[in-house]
């Protein structure tokens, strides 16, 4: 940890004074408020697979009875 990222850490968190009688429970949900909209880092985003490395296709289907039921084991979902 550098000088710069010591600095930038302390300008970002600030103090929060609790005036009057606080139980711990209270300041605990208001800590829990505070950090909850924080927000933080957002997660990336997830990467998309392509259906070939689906492990949905693996699995078997089930069985088309009837007339042109083969047509249906040949047509993606």
């Amino acid at each position: 940890m550098t000088a710069d990222d010591t600095s930038a850490q302390e300008t970002s968190a600030q103090a929060v004074e609790i005036v009057g009688d606080a139980t711990p429970e209270q300041v605990a949900a208001l800590v829990a408020v505070l950090s909850g909209l924080g927000g933080g880092e957002e997660e990336p985003a997830p990467a998309s697979t392509s259906r070939w490395a689906s492990r949905e296709r693996l699995v078997r289907r089930d069985v088309h009875a009837g007339p042109g039921g083969w047509r249906a084991s040949a047509f993606p979902r």
